[in-house]
Order: C-alpha cells, then structure tokens, then sequence
C-alpha cells in the first residue's frame, strides 16, 4: 500500500517553536518499520503549513495515497483533523488512522465526532500500523479489525470500541534503524520513563516502564545520519542519563568513531553525576535540559517530581564545570503558587546558575493525572476539545488564581533571570582537563555569539550583552585558540569603532587559521574603515568566489 504519514500544524502559531516544529520520532520508526513490511512510505512535516486549506489540498491532490497516517499531540489536533477530511473528500476511499500521544488518550472523542476518521493507534505504533494494513488490503473484515492488539474503531453499530491491549515490543534493537531510510535530526535511545510527574503524560502512555536501544544500534544510527549531512542532534529521551554505563558506553563509542557532532540532552537532576557529565562532554553534549519546575518544594511535590534543591544544585554545579550548557525549565501557576514561591524560584535561579531557562504556565492535558482530577472534580467530559483550544491551563480552572496575577509570575521569573545571566557569565569556571581544553574554548565562543547575534542579542532583559560576549570570547581564548572566538572579538571591536583592537585580535587569529575567509573578511573591513583601501584589496583578492569579498572588492577599487 502506498502509505502517507504526516505531521500536522498546530492550531496556533508560536513564536519560538522549536520543541513542537520537528517531526515525531515515532513517524520515522513507523515508516521504516512499514517500508521493510513492503509498503511504500512518504512523511511530510506540515507544521509550517499554519492552517492554509487550499495549499493542504494541493499537496495531497499532488500525492497518490491508500492511506493517511496522522501523527497527534493536543494542541494539532485541528490540523489533524483538516488533514483527515481533505484527505477524504480527494478520496473517499482513504484510510485514515490517528496514532501517537494525542490520539491514544482521546480515541473515543474522535471516533464518536469524526467519521472521517477510521482507525485510532493507541499506544506504541509500529507492529499496530503494520497489522492494520494486511487486515485493509485482505479487504477489511470487521472481525480482523478487532483482533488486532492496540487499535481503536467502530463497531458494527457504530460504536467505538478499543482492542485489547497491545504489549510493548521488547527488544528495540528488533526496529528497522529509520536512519536507513530517513534523514532527521530529533534522535532517541530509549522509549519511557520510570517517574510520576503529575503534568506528565508519559506514565500512562508507557506505564512507567523503559526499554532502551543498545549503545551500538543508536551509534550505528547517528553515524549513519552523519554521513547523510547531519552533525547536531537533539537527543529526545526523557531521560537519556537513567542508566549510567549505558550512557558512557555511548559516549566512548562516540569517541571511539570520533564522530564530530554536537548534541542536546534531557535528565533529571537526580541522574547525573561528574563520570557521566564528563563523557557527554567528550562525545560533544552541548546542552543538558532539566525539569527543575519550581524553587519551592510544596509545588515540587504536587507535581510529584521527587527532586531535592541539593540534587537540583549539584546537577547544575556539574555540568556548567564540564561546560555543557545547563537549561532549567520552569512551571509557574500551580496551585499555592504566588509571590513567595516565585521568589523561591527566583533564589534557587541565583544558586545553580542556568545559563538557558523556560518557563511555562502549568496546562493540562489528556492522560495526565492533573487533567483526570480536573475531570473528576468540574464534571466534565473529553467533548471539551471540541473548543478552539490547544490546552487548559490550570489556573482557569481554580476560581482562587486570576490571569494578570500567574502573567506576572512568568513575568518575575524571566525577568530575573535575564538580568542576572550576565553575572552568572562572569562566574563561570571549568575543571582542570586538558583533554577538554578545546571544548571548553568551543563552549564560551558559541555561547559568546549567542549574545552578539543570537537569541540573546535581542532581549531588552539582558544588561550589558555585549560585556558578557566579550567575557565568553576571552574566556574561550585563555583555554584554547578557538577560530570562532577570534572572529567574536574581533567583531565586537569593530562594531565599537575600535579598529586597531579588532585588528590585532584578528591578526592573532590568521596566525593559525590564515585561509579563514571570515577573519580575512572582517580585517579588510577593518582596513577599509581606516582608510586603508589597497590592503584591504589585497585581502578580498584572496577570495573570489566570495560574493562578500568581491562586493568589498568593488567598494575599495571604487575609493
């Protein structure tokens, strides 16, 4: 069958989207998965597609498709449901099925408002899809339909019905590996997580039990995807840190292969310690995110998450030493929560330091505890969704909390942060490695230019940004001859008209890397500012092929 599996948009846009933008892992899995059962697969991400109806019916007139496999968290339920009926309405004949987070916990709300949606996937995918397509191609008795394990319909009457339970797969390594068919960033080694947290889906989608992929099928996969172009990874694990001789035995081979990538991580701040954060530094972590939620432990401990200020300090302490990039994220606007726990927040902030920070209002979802109490306690039912909305969020919900007051929760949080990011710069400090010297240099020039020409350099709450840049840049330089920090200080001094500075910065750094087009770049606009346009013209020669240089070229033959 020729399958199509999409990513729909959600219902509304985002700013800054870049948890929600890429496609699902799961879609991946599942398309290799049904591509070595013999089917033909195509996924389109259709985030970006941002609600244009004419444009999605254009896409899918372009495609020949059985059938339509729509991947679902909440808040792109309405793109999924755009994608189903358009789908059907090009071909009546067409299959739809829903499967991931979403549609698992919300399968009777569909089926009994949508009748253009067939099928519902609960739970994990793969061997669910697969069993469904031989069932529609040996012509879709009802009966087979509900033998299979893990599905949801509707009966002979209309009704919707749920299959039994399907068992998780055991072995992982058993998945075809997406990488061979697929090119992605967004990579994960383990499926699972064995806490609680009470704003979480995860422990009833997979029971709180974890599987992990072997180090050398997830090596074996991210070498792969190197070799196709792509050399930073977002490693989506819930908690890639769980099982520590799993993880540096990762990282060694890593190593070992001597794959030059970088890469994101998620743990828990009780998972980590200085072995660990050590190998992920040497295997090209850049970046650890932890759900730190609140500085108060009353709010801590009805999210139930289980951590203490002293596991949240040290995680943090560890892995800025290593200079990996510690993120906190936070939630604000629980119940209880107000100007003395925000301040709580805001003290812990002061103590670990994060060097990222996010924070969310708290929102409930479907499969979450948090979302059945609601349920429970204001008597309502799933038709809920039925609104134009993406969640709930929690304090709409408690008539003792009002919007401006949980806005300016958000508003203190970020704002302190910000404003003491700069010193938390000034403060920082590595462990004595040598073999990590040139990673450390690596670490404070990235980071320098985020303040210069990236994220940071356009927020009005960070004081003294370009301070902060020239801080990192230097401190890169005191570890290692890094080319990027040689550039960072050499721009900065331009931009401050300090001239001769940049230039004696950048002559440093042709030293070393003398066929650096930037460096070359930045010294002739230094020369030519000063007047010295023949010099410059000798520096622009050197690149023909610049677009850049022979612009700066034509500008001083011109003088």
């Amino acid at each position: 069958m020729k399958v199509l599996l999409v990513y729909p948009y959600f219902l509304t846009e985002r700013g800054k989207d870049y948890d929600v933008r890429p496609l699902p892992i799961g879609l991946h899995y599942i398309g290799a998965y049904l591509i070595e059962a013999g089917h033909e697969v195509e996924i389109l991400n259709l985030h970006g597609l941002g609600g244009n109806l004419d444009e999605l019916r254009s896409i899918f007139e372009e495609r020949e498709f059985d059938c339509l496999g729509v991947s679902l968290f909440n808040g792109n339920r309405f793109g999924a449901l755009d994608c189903a009926k358009i789908a059907k309405e090009i071909n009546p004949n067409t299959k739809v099925i829903f499967g991931g987070v979403g549609a698992t916990f919300l399968w009777d709300f569909f089926l009994r408002h949508f009748d253009f949606v067939d099928f519902i996937v609960r739970g994990e995918g793969e061997e669910t899809f697969k069993e469904l397509l031989e069932a529609v191609e040996k012509g879709g008795d009802p009966e087979s339909f509900l033998r299979i394990k893990g599905l949801a319909l509707r009966d002979i009457k209309g009704r919707p019905v749920k299959t039994q339970e399907r068992p998780f797969i055991k072995d992982l390594d058993a998945l075809p590996d997406p990488s061979k068919y697929f090119k992605f960033q967004h990579v994960i080694s383990s499926r699972g997580c064995p806490w609680n947290c009470t704003f979480c889906g995860s422990p009833r989608f997979w029971k709180r039990r974890v599987r992990f992929h072997s180090p050398k099928y997830f090596v074996d996969q991210l070498e792969r995807l190197n070799k196709k172009g792509v050399n930073f990874f977002y490693v989506s694990d819930d908690t890639f840190t769980l099982n520590k001789d799993r993880v540096i035995d990762i990282c060694q081979e890593i190593v070992k292969r001597r794959l030059n990538i970088s890469w994101y991580a998620i743990s828990r701040v009780n998972c980590v310690d200085e072995d660990i954060v050590y190998w992920m530094k040497r295997a090209g972590c850049i970046q650890i995110s932890y759900g730190v939620e609140s500085g108060s432990k009353a709010i801590r401990d009805f999210f139930n998450k289980q951590i203490s200020d002293d596991d949240i300090k040290k995680a943090f302490h560890i892995t800025r030493r290593f200079g990996i990039l510690p993120r906190a994220y936070f939630i604000y606007g629980a119940p209880g929560d107000g100007k003395k726990s925000i301040q709580e927040s805001i003290d812990l902030i002061r103590d670990i330091k994060p060097l990222s920070m996010v924070s969310y209002i708290l929102d409930l979802y479907p499969g979450t505890k948090l979302y059945d109490n609601f349920v429970k306690k204001n008597r309502v039912t799933d038709d809920i969704w039925l609104e134009p909305i993406e969640d709930i969020m929690y304090f709409e919900t408690d008539p003792k909390m009002n919007s401006d007051e949980v806005l300016q929760m958000g508003r203190r949080l970020k704002k302190a942060f910000y404003s003491m990011l700069p010193n938390f710069i000034e403060e920082l400090e590595f462990e004595e490695k040598d073999e990590l010297k040139e990673h450390y240099a690596a670490f404070c020039a990235r980071l320098g230019f985020t303040f210069t020409h990236g994220d940071y350099a356009q927020n009005e709450l960070i004081p003294n940004k370009e301070r902060a840049a020239e801080m990192l840049f230097k401190k890169a330089l005191k570890w290692w001859p890094n080319h990027d920090a040689f550039l960072g200080l050499g721009m900065l001094y331009q931009k401050r008209r300090e001239f001769d500075n940049s230039i004696e910065i950048l002559r440093q750094g042709l030293k070393l890397y003398d066929d650096s087009e930037e460096l070359n770049i930045c010294l002739g606009i230094n020369l030519m500012n000063l007047g010295q346009f023949k010099d410059a013209m000798a520096i622009f020669k050197r690149f023909p092929s610049s677009p850049r240089a022979k612009r700066f070229y034509e500008i001083c033959a011109s003088k």
